[in-house]
């Protein structure tokens, strides 16, 4: 299931994330403070199998409690609202939001003992790393 994604992630390093943030309209500073931030992103599981995914940071803190492949309703960091399914696919962790018409996916992975998070938005890419906290 999702459990090698399980722990307390520390992002070590983001990439072009200010084109992903205008991509989906976030405006200028609301940008300003996503790209100096560097949350943690903490996943658990609770004996129910409801998954709960946190972004935490000094600045904002999100969480989203889900089961896999069942679609909910987030309010994200940026107060978008939109319909998101989670799904587990080729060990992947791939997070589809849809608003207004647009969608974005969102893929995090595992390599190399990092958790690599993959944010598509069009053509536009970002690319934040983490590693797990002891």
């Amino acid at each position: 299931m999702v459990d090698q994604f399980v722990g307390t992630w520390k992002m070590i390093s983001s990439d072009n994330f200010d084109e992903y943030m205008k991509a989906l309209g976030v405006g200028f500073a609301t940008r300003q403070v996503g790209n100096r931030t560097k949350p943690n992103f903490i996943l658990s599981v609770d004996n129910q199998g409801l998954i709960s995914m946190k972004s935490q940071s000094t600045f904002k803190t999100t969480e989203v409690k889900f089961k896999l492949n069942e679609s909910f309703e987030e309010t994200t960091a940026d107060d978008r609202k939109t319909t998101t399914v989670v799904s587990l696919e080729n060990g992947k962790l791939v997070q589809k939001q849809t608003w207004d018409g647009k969608e974005t996916t969102l893929e995090r992975e595992l390599n190399d003992g990092k958790l690599i998070a993959t944010c598509r938005m069009g053509d536009v890419v970002a690319v934040r790393t983490y590693v797990k906290e002891a």
